[in-house]
């Protein structure tokens, strides 16, 4: 910036520090560079007040998001540390407000909660110097940044297994969001498991969605208005798995009786659906938690030498919304 402006280095401080001892002319010319290159101040915050962590997630209206949002408050907290909670909607106006709103702040790190930045944005959060991890990384999860997931690929392998092994042949499954990483490896862990059964991935069977209410009943609808409907489904949430429970309801089934449902992420709710819902449980709050830890630790505190990219195991937990295959001969 000094060589830009034609002045020393100390003269720029002074810019940035509002000192009154440099010329209107030079004062203005600094601005003007530092605007065109997009420098952020960092307001400095007396050292006795308390940190914050800012939370940016897509949206915090569902039971996934309050997991997550429980887990960076509780692990803020063991530190004294407050917490900003902002939810962008996957819109790039609520992304940048927010990163302006940072800059004000003085936030001390950053957790993304399945979402992104792009390629300016992260430029602009680089130039502030805040840590940032992220949970479940939408894409391929940047090297350079740390993030914590959890095993989606095992998980939809076990949830397909646990179907096949209960003697189901016709399995369907409804989709996450298609951009999200862990989507597509639930997907990938679905289809691992049909294909080890000797049994063919219909896509006729693969109903897309985007891990909310409303896709999960309609891709029931469409599962079950096929010549001949599948036994089971893989929902690849457990909002998407309550969707499709009502869509049986609606066309007189029974679930775990006359068509299993199985859900992913073990959401409170799963235990107090009518019948309890067997689902593959991912430590939400341990996830966010994690990631919360690494940004205000640091990632060599936090994770292993070496490591910056964290799966947490999933497992599967078998309640009353799964049985034996019907016999439909």
């Amino acid at each position: 910036m000094a060589r830009e402006a034609g002045v020393s280095t100390p003269t720029v401080s002074k810019v940035l520090n509002g000192h009154s001892q440099v010329a209107a002319e030079t004062r203005a010319r600094v601005e003007e560079l530092l605007q065109r290159h997009n420098y952020l101040r960092r307001r400095a915050r007396p050292k006795e007040t308390v940190g914050l962590v800012d939370l940016v997630i897509r949206e915090v209206d569902t039971l996934w998001s309050g997991e997550v949002v429980q887990g960076v408050q509780r692990e803020a907290a063991e530190h004294g540390t407050g917490v900003v909670v902002t939810a962008t909607h996957g819109g790039a106006a609520d992304t940048l407000r927010w990163l302006d709103n940072l800059m004000k702040r003085g936030s001390d790190g950053i957790v993304l909660a399945v979402t992104d930045l792009t390629p300016a944005q992260r430029r602009r959060v680089e130039a502030l110097g805040v840590p940032l991890a992220v949970v479940d990384p939408v894409g391929s999860p940047d090297p350079s940044i740390p993030s914590v997931g959890a095993t989606n690929w095992q998980g939809g392998l076990a949830a397909t297994q646990h179907l096949i092994e209960l003697g189901h042949r016709r399995i369907g499954i409804l989709q996450g969001l298609e951009e999200t990483l862990c989507a597509r490896a639930r997907l990938d862990g679905y289809r691992s498991a049909l294909e080890a059964a000797g049994i063919g991935a219909d896509p006729a069977l693969m109903r897309p969605g985007n891990f909310y209410y409303t896709t999960g009943f309609s891709g029931m609808c469409d599962l079950l208005a096929l010549p001949e409907p599948p036994t089971a489904v893989f929902a690849s949430s457990d909002l998407m798995a309550l969707g499709a429970y009502e869509a049986l309801r609606q066309a007189g089934l029974r679930v775990g009786q006359d068509v299993s449902v199985v859900g992913f992420d073990d959401v409170p709710h799963a235990v107090w659906a009518a019948p309890p819902l067997t689902t593959v449980r991912q430590p939400l709050r341990e996830m966010a938690g994690m990631a919360t830890r690494i940004v205000l630790q640091g990632a060599k505190a936090a994770l292993p030498e070496g490591t910056l990219r964290m799966e947490l195991a999933t497992r599967l937990v078998v309640r009353e919304s799964t049985g034996p295959a019907p016999d439909r001969s």
